[in-house]
């Protein structure tokens, strides 16, 4: 038997079941009339339209979702939180709930299409993540102990000041880093990686390690307040700062994201603000969307997935800035 065969049928069953076995917990889902209209009920009480339209709804935006966030590196709570929580008639905390599980899931999903690639970095991650992960467990606390109005203006403000920092920042492919620091040397934070556009192997490392290490810690209060990952946040800190390239950042961006996710999740889980009807279908929509997009960061432009995101982020930001004014109801 050829060995190359063998792997790429391995593949191909393996995708094939994973598409099989998420159309199934779908239909399944959707097929739980008595449990899900109920729950429906609860969650949506005004809503004229039958109770299955939401879970659809939620699956087929956050299959989109999951397409554009892995190659732009935000994260697929950045535009979840807002564009949900704007646009869909549930509560901002079980959108945020559902916001750091989606992104878990989206990072999850890319993750190991990641790390083969070498697009990915685990000595790059784990130090940030770690940090990141504890402080994001305060900020979720803080968060669900905030009105829902307050959290709604200031993810409005987050969102619209992530616009102007991605329209802002001038994102360096291959930055120049001279010298390592002590930090990163020791800690061996250094790769290699081939770029699938230009067939090059791109040597790379970082440097200002500890400044990053304290950055870090603020972006996880910010992923756990708001349930937006703070993949908007992690690759510019990875790539300006640390001097990570571009789509090493992206890629490292999604296993720092499942690590801080994974730590915040448990706040909401247990005050009760995870909901099935909210959770479940985005979160499949997600990691169904969230492979293809990994497949696309490696032969895709990011100004392509940048442009979009940005006109998304700044019509959303708007639309939450507006909905916790309540001038946009």
């Amino acid at each position: 038997m050829n060995p190359f065969n063998f792997c790429s049928g391995q593949a191909a069953h393996s995708r094939l079941a994973f598409v099989f076995r998420s159309l199934l917990f779908f239909a399944v889902f959707l097929t739980l009339d008595g449990s899900a209209h109920a729950a429906a009920e609860s969650v949506v009480p005004s809503s004229s339209l039958p109770w299955w339209f939401w879970p659809l709804a939620l699956f087929v935006t956050c299959f989109f979702i999951g397409i554009v966030a892995v190659p732009a590196g935000i994260g697929g709570g950045t535009l979840f939180v807002p564009i949900i929580g704007g646009f869909f008639p549930f509560h901002l905390d079980f959108v945020r709930g559902a916001g750091l599980l989606v992104a878990l899931a989206s990072a999850l999903a890319a993750g190991p299409l990641l790390l083969r690639g070498g697009l990915a970095s685990m000595r790059l991650a784990l130090p940030l993540a770690l940090l990141a992960a504890m402080s994001s467990i305060f900020g979720a606390m803080l968060g669900l102990a905030m009105p829902a109005s307050v959290v709604q203006i200031l993810l409005g403000v987050i969102v619209l000041g992530i616009v102007a920092l991605m329209l802002t920042a001038k994102k360096s492919e291959y930055p120049n880093v001279a010298e390592p620091d002590r930090l990163s040397s020791a800690l061996g934070i250094h790769g290699v990686f081939i770029d699938g556009a230009s067939g090059q192997a791109i040597n790379w490392q970082v440097h200002r390690t500890p400044m990053g290490l304290f950055v870090f810690l603020l972006i996880g209060v910010m992923a756990g307040m708001f349930g937006i990952g703070a993949g908007w946040a992690n690759v510019p800190a990875l790539n300006l700062l640390m001097g990570a390239p571009l789509k090493v950042s992206a890629g490292t961006s999604s296993l720092v994201l499942s690590l801080v996710d994974s730590s915040a999740a448990w706040v909401y889980i247990n005050r009760g603000a995870v909901l099935p009807m909210v959770a479940v279908p985005s979160v499949v929509g997600m990691m169904a969307g969230a492979k293809i997009g990994a497949r696309l960061l490696n032969v895709l432009k990011g100004s392509v997935i940048r442009k979009m995101v940005i006109a998304l982020l700044l019509f959303a930001g708007f639309r939450a800035l507006l909905k916790g004014l309540g001038i946009w109801v």
